[in-house]
């Protein structure tokens, strides 16, 4: 059988992935995807959905890992770390801990709010000129406290790091909180408000992707698991996949949480972890969110759309377990009771659970690879996949068609891990 040949083959069909393919086929690439499943079935499918510039700083900082070891002894901790032995996971723990640190926290933190803020912008472009149907609102997002503790915790990191950076965050007294939002119960202290922040429905939005992708001449694989790859010196002929063989002038690797189990054929070591993350969706409630909402103390995101209602958040790091963990779902539920007035929507619609790509310095992997002469990386995006997809997909794009990328690509290169 002959090998089915493009200019850029991509390995994976989740966002990142999909991004990377529109806007390659925006410049003239002939691009194929492979994709496991359907896409859009991993860790895009069943996230809450919110585009965050203010999650700019990463959750490597001082003091981490001492509330990540506490937690191996609850279950439900919006931070879990699972006990079990695990050597990779283990391994992947000890190099995290060595960016726990507050230089490589502010380095960290401006490099992800270059592509996260790159990646905002685009998207509300992106949306209108692709004609993207995803449930789109640039309406910003509420983090809500009932306890002063935690309130003043933030006021004095997240908010003053927030501030260094220049991005707008807005302190609000409890009655304003209930008054932007009734669907809160009584008693909020206060409120952050981050205006610059923006939502979709994530499922809807790599649907999107996909439709345009597939309108503009690309091809997706669907069902093309990834099987092995034939090298020729430092170049990848070809990937054999359930679908037989295909090629590329350009090979990229967008597999998110597995790519550290393909790339070990290529004698790749990716320092990532799969982090696990948990949500719940129900129909619209009659009291819903007017916009997307944090209830810090819980640490349970919720958005509305206007046919759904989601329940998210919490990471889990328990190695590459599937299957749903009912006490993680649990607490999201008990999380919400406590701070609205209708927690969950009069239908469920699914239980979901993914793994969200980590790497140890939380830092997406993006650039070309040392090692392989025509393989070029896309990967470890963390918790924020949806939020960089857009940059991601451009910043790809440039790189592959020899264009002067929009933001400095150095500190997402693969070289900092000699890949």
């Amino acid at each position: 059988m002959e090998t089915a040949r493009a200019d850029v083959l991509i390995l994976g069909g989740g966002v990142i992935g999909l991004a990377c393919a529109l806007f390659l086929l925006r410049q003239g690439a002939a691009v194929r995807v492979l994709e496991q499943g359907v896409p859009g079935c991993g860790a895009s499918h069943g996230n809450c959905g919110t585009i965050t510039p203010s999650h700019a700083a990463p959750l490597a900082m001082p003091g981490t890992l001492g509330v990540a070891l506490r937690s191996m002894l609850r279950a439900d901790a919006p931070l879990y770390l699972n006990p079990r032995f695990d050597g990779p996971r283990l391994r992947w723990l000890l190099g995290f801990a060595r960016h726990c640190n507050w230089r490589d926290f502010e380095r960290a933190t401006a490099a992800r709010l270059a592509l996260l803020q790159r990646s905002r912008r685009l998207l509300g472009e992106l949306v209108r000129d692709e004609g993207l149907d995803c449930e789109y609102a640039e309406e910003g997002v509420l983090y809500v406290y009932r306890q002063p503790a935690k309130l003043a915790a933030d006021e004095r990191g997240h908010a003053a790091v927030l501030d260094r950076l220049g991005v707008e965050v807005q302190r609000l007294r409890g009655e304003a909180v209930e008054a932007m939002e009734p669907a809160l119960k009584p008693g909020v202290l206060g409120g952050l408000f981050h205006p610059g922040d923006a939502r979709l429905r994530p499922e809807r939005y790599v649907d999107e992707l996909a439709r345009r992708v597939s309108e503009l001449g690309g091809v997706i694989e669907s069902g093309a698991r990834i099987e092995g790859f034939a090298t020729d010196g430092r170049r990848i002929a070809h990937v054999h996949t359930t679908h037989g063989a295909f090629a590329g002038e350009r090979v990229l690797l967008a597999l998110g949480a597995w790519s550290p189990l393909l790339a070990r054929a290529l004698g790749l070591r990716l320092p990532m972890q799969p982090g696990k993350g948990y949500s719940i969706t129900w129909t619209r409630p009659a009291r819903a969110p007017r916009r997307a909402l944090v209830l810090r103390e819980a640490q349970v995101c919720v958005t509305t759309w206007s046919g759904g209602y989601r329940l998210g958040s919490t990471m889990e790091f328990s190695g590459y377990a599937e299957g749903l963990n009912r006490t993680r779902l649990d607490a999201l539920r008990r999380g919400a009771a406590a701070g609205l007035h209708e927690p969950e929507g009069p239908q469920l619609l699914e239980e979901w659970w993914g793994w969200r790509p980590m790497s140890v310095d939380e830092l997406p992997i993006i650039g070309a690879s040392t090692r392989w002469s025509n393989l070029h990386l896309a990967t470890a995006h963390g918790m924020l996949g949806v939020s960089m997809s857009a940059a991601t997909g451009e910043l790809v794009a440039a790189q592959l068609g020899g264009v002067a990328p929009a933001f400095d690509p150095r500190p997402y290169a693969p070289a900092r891990f000699g890949l």
